[in-house]
């Protein structure tokens, strides 16, 4: 069945909703209940109903309150079927409840957002703290499980096992949807922050901008690291991860040629750059740092730092680099950060010492499907003229890597390997 200029305009609304909206929508519906999944499943009510009402009935002049309606409505009458007896009648107060917050925000048609009280309920001491960051991700930012487990180089099927687990936890215990006592809050920062920057880093995987639901995301990441950086001004994290971010964003335009052809960060026109966002990165990275608390944040803006600072010096520092990546390394370990510290070393002249930690990242399961481990593994050993071995980890990063531009790159870089001799 062919669709109708109205049907499709009604899945765009809706798609926007969805790309915009969601995190602020399930705050609100979650806030009173306490019950995250119940108001995932009412919110995807509400989406099916508005692409079965709004191609006939038009979309309404303010889709977001319309969907907070119905998902409400969809609610209270889940809860209608499923309550009796002694649980009643704090079933009817809630119903209560809900029906004033319905009938203000009718009237108002403004969404209020209350994301921030949710991420740091998410945060609570009663939930496990590996599962903080990726709960927040899938509550307050939309990313489903798959997505959420690749970040965390963890099994799909264990991500969302841990996910179902935590939202229970969140509904058995009665953790408050609000922002806590100022005192509580520096003990949930990390979390959230550790979502804010997963939630830019999936933004960044589309650095043409051309898929709008990562290009909002980065969006929404640097508005969320504004929030909470005005909220916790004292929390040098907060001022590190805002500046990282900025840094980043900054590059964005010079990320790609004209042609659509990727440009790795040493190669990138520096006139490209935005130096005004760089400027307010440098200002928040000099507060943070004045504080005298470092930490993993602050490392890495000031690793983007040091390579902005080529706008100035025409030479990137790799040595300096290399050496924030062993800072880092000794206060938040990872084997990407093991990873970009070899590529480091690697430009630093000290390609040996930089297969040597490859070749020990090996045996880490979590890396067999990381494409930028192999990636720089190919260009570790290119350095070192082992031409065939670079070749294999070529051809696994190409194979591993979805972007078609950064795969021409990596096919590039193969290609330029002298030929293999011949017996």
């Amino acid at each position: 069945m062919t669709a109708t200029p109205k049907s499709r305009d009604a899945r765009a609304a809706a798609e926007t909703a969805a790309r915009q909206s969601y995190g602020r929508l399930l705050a609100v519906l979650a806030a009173r209940s306490r019950d995250v999944a119940a108001a995932e499943d009412a919110l995807a009510d509400a989406f099916a109903a508005a692409l079965e009402q709004w191609p006939s009935k038009g979309v309404p002049e303010k889709p977001e309150a319309w969907l907070l309606t119905v998902a409400r409505r969809r609610a209270i009458d889940r809860q209608r079927r499923r309550r009796a007896g002694s649980e009643a009648e704090d079933h009817l107060l809630l119903m209560g409840e809900e029906s004033k917050a319905m009938e203000l925000e009718e009237n108002d048609g403004d969404v209020p957002d209350k994301r921030l009280a949710l991420m740091f309920a998410c945060a609570h001491p009663a939930i496990n703290p590996e599962i903080r960051a990726p709960l927040i991700l899938q509550t307050v930012l939309g990313f489903d499980a798959a997505t959420i487990a690749a970040a965390f180089l963890v099994a799909p099927a264990t991500m969302g096992q841990r996910l179902v687990r935590a939202k229970t936890r969140i509904r058995q215990t009665g953790i408050p949807f609000r922002l806590p006592e100022r005192a509580d809050l520096p003990e949930r920062l990390d979390a959230v922050l550790e979502a804010i920057y997963a939630a830019f880093t999936e933004g960044w995987s589309d650095p043409a901008g051309t898929e709008a639901l990562r290009r909002d995301l980065a969006g929404e990441a640097i508005w969320l690291g504004r929030l909470v950086a005005s909220l916790m001004p004292d929390q040098p994290e907060a001022l590190g991860l805002l500046a990282l971010m900025l840094y980043a964003e900054a590059r964005r335009e010079a990320r790609r040629t004209t042609d659509g052809d990727f440009v790795p960060l040493g190669e990138q026109d520096v006139l490209l750059w935005d130096n005004k966002l760089i400027d307010e990165a440098e200002r928040l990275l000099a507060a943070a740092g004045g504080m005298g608390r470092p930490g993993r944040y602050q490392i890495e803006a000031a690793l983007q730092s040091a390579h902005c600072a080529r706008r100035h010096f025409g030479s990137t520092d790799w040595p300096a680099i290399a050496g924030l990546y062993a800072m880092l390394g000794r206060i938040a370990y990872s084997p990407v950060v093991e990873v970009n510290r070899a590529v480091a070393l690697t430009e630093a002249g000290q390609a040996g010492t930089a297969i040597a930690i490859l070749e020990r990242l090996s045996a880490d399961r979590r890396l067999a499907d990381y494409q930028p481990y192999w990636a720089a593994r190919g260009m570790v050993l290119a350095r070192l003229d082992r031409n065939d071995s670079a070749r294999e980890a070529y051809r696994r990063a190409i194979a591993l890597e979805r972007d078609p531009a950064l795969r021409r790159f990596l096919q590039g870089r193969m290609d330029a390997l002298p030929a293999a001799l011949l017996n």
